[in-house]
């Protein structure tokens, strides 16, 4: 019966992704280069700061390296001697490491925010978070579709990220490497994995952010699938010592309005403290801009 529901699941969230917007637009992957680099992007977005390309060895089956961009505030390299806040920001399905920047406008909100004083400076980390097979599979970073992105997410990427991904970044930049100074968020899919890989590491996250998140998916057979199994004993011990944020962002057309729903009425019977904020609009872009902006100034102000 579980089995059943999940699929149906599944089959609900595709139906509903392929029939709001233009149906070609969700059915096949972004058009935009997957494999643009941080020089082509800094070209274009003027960053105060610096993009870099990085290229983590990973510990889990797939490809034997992923790339990430890393967005280094300005005057990171004039005060050699500072170290900084990290947030860790995921993509959602049809997305990759440089969804953020390409569609999210990631370089000018924070560059903005920080010139207003309204963020201290921090450094940024876009992963690649899709699933893939192989090398050949993984192909310069390439963006799927969101019905892969669905039926193919099964705990592999996820259980590798702190070793993989948080341990790379804290090897190579001046990060405070800590629970309180560490945050994560993620949309859509992504804010599904930023939901378990806060509970899975419940000592290492202090802000989490959902945009528009998911909080259950149809979870492919896998070694890893225990990442994505026994959540609410996970949050206990993440709730225990309650992270500073919780925040949970949703538009009141989302097409997961109602499976947030949901998720916040699990979070209230559990005595799990989180905070909300619904605006207009769906699962767009223009609202993830808006939430990145609250949650930075939240977080990091």
């Amino acid at each position: 019966m579980r089995v059943f529901y999940k699929v149906l699941l599944t089959f609900a969230l595709v139906v509903s992704l392929t029939s709001c917007g233009t149906v070609g637009r969700f059915l096949s992957a972004s058009n935009e280069k997957s494999d643009i680099s941080a020089e082509e992007l800094s070209s274009k977005w003027n960053p105060k700061g610096t993009l870099m390309d990085v290229r983590c060895k990973t510990s889990v089956k797939g490809p034997s390296e992923r790339r990430m961009l890393v967005y280094l505030p300005k005057g990171y390299y004039k005060h050699p001697e500072k170290r900084y806040p990290v947030l860790y920001i995921l993509h959602g399905a049809r997305g990759n490491e440089t969804s953020w920047i390409q569609e999210g406008h990631i370089i000018a909100l924070t560059d903005s925010l920080i010139a207003q004083h309204k963020a201290h400076p921090f450094i940024i980390v876009m992963p690649n978070m899709n699933q893939y097979n192989d090398d050949k599979d993984f192909a310069n970073s390439r963006f799927k579709r969101p019905a892969e992105s669905f039926i193919e997410t099964n705990g592999a990427v996820e259980t590798g990220f702190m070793k993989d991904v948080v341990g790379t970044v804290d090897s190579l930049f001046r990060t405070v490497p800590d629970k309180e100074h560490r945050a994560i968020a993620g949309l859509s899919i992504g804010g599904l994995q930023a939901i378990y890989l806060s509970a899975n590491h419940p000592f290492s996250f202090n802000g989490i952010a959902l945009f528009s998140p998911m909080h259950k998916a149809f979870i492919a057979l896998s070694d890893y699938n225990d990442f994505y199994k026994n959540l609410k004993e996970k949050q206990q011990v993440q709730f225990s010592i309650p992270p500073r944020l919780y925040s949970i962002y949703i538009g009141k057309k989302d097409i997961f309005y109602f499976n947030i729903e949901y998720y916040r009425k699990y979070l209230h019977w559990n005595d799990f403290p989180f905070q909300y904020t619904e605006i207009r609009g769906g699962h767009e872009w223009k609202c993830w801009r808006i939430f990145y902006g609250m949650f930075v100034q939240e977080c990091f102000g």
